[in-house]
């Protein structure tokens, strides 16, 4: 169906895989087109989870296609970064959780696409940078914004403003994946985390994440409301009525998003 994605479907877990292996799965505008197509038809009711990962081992997203922007001028280069500021907006806005399985360099539009995504799983080959300012442009999908809220004013200005990469090990250090593997077991890990999501009620976890992601630029008490309506909400569902039924009785129940 796709020429530049790989779409795998494991039960209600859904995988991704960017596959532009002479680029290094370097994002251009047709790729990112065909990402914008199927997360606009991503049937969230059916998939609790989507694993978005790169083809190979040597790269996630080695950045956005220099190729191709090397010859646009100032309102292609605005043009061009919406597209991808909007795709990844699709993504980290997706109903069901996102986790990145990070398998080497997540340079640039890489490591944007990365943050974009809920939960990020490296590899231990893993780099990570923001090498834009050396090209004369800056981050333009968003980096500039996910970075700070993810790693801090500080440490954003740092990585952004030198563009130097970082290493697996200092990627978890400072807070910007949550988990570092050996690339064997890269897949089987995030396979994992998304399994245990998929167990759960797949309402709560879609309202969970609605939560976290409004809430972080509200006011402390707007964000407690809100928490508090949705709670009360998931209320309503025949998931809450079963799972606790059975809990309460001892038993098990398979939630079915109801």
């Amino acid at each position: 169906m796709y020429e530049h994605l790989k779409i795998e479907e494991r039960g209600t877990i859904a995988i991704m895989t960017i596959s532009a292996p002479k680029s290094l799965n370097a994002l251009n505008s047709a790729i990112l087109k065909e990402m914008d197509d199927y997360l606009t038809h991503f049937d969230c009711n059916r998939f609790r989870c989507l694993i978005v990962t790169g083809d190979g081992e040597k790269s996630f997203v080695a950045g956005a296609d220099i190729s191709e922007m090397a010859s646009l001028g100032m309102l292609e280069g605005q043009a061009f970064g919406a597209r991808g500021a909007n795709v990844f907006r699709k993504l980290e806005t997706l109903h069901v959780p996102v986790i990145a399985a990070v398998n080497g360099f997540a340079l640039g539009g890489g490591c944007e696409l990365a943050m974009a995504c809920d939960i990020r799983i490296c590899s231990d080959n893993a780099r990570f940078g923001q090498p834009e300012v050396g090209l004369g442009i800056i981050p333009g999908f968003s980096g500039t914004v996910r970075l700070a809220r993810l790693v801090g004013m500080g440490m954003a200005k740092q990585l952004i403003y030198t563009g130097k990469p970082i290493k697996a090990d200092e990627a978890l250090r400072i807070g910007l994946v949550n988990a570092v593997v050996p690339q064997a077991e890269l897949m089987d890990k995030a396979m994992e985390i998304a399994t245990q999501i998929a167990a759960n009620a797949p309402l709560a976890v879609k309202a969970a994440k609605l939560c976290i992601n409004d809430e972080y630029d509200m006011a402390a008490d707007d964000a407690i409301q809100n928490e508090s309506v949705i709670f009360g909400r998931c209320f309503a569902t025949d998931d809450q009525k079963q799972g606790m039924k059975a809990f309460l009785e001892k038993g098990k129940y398979e939630f079915q998003g109801k």
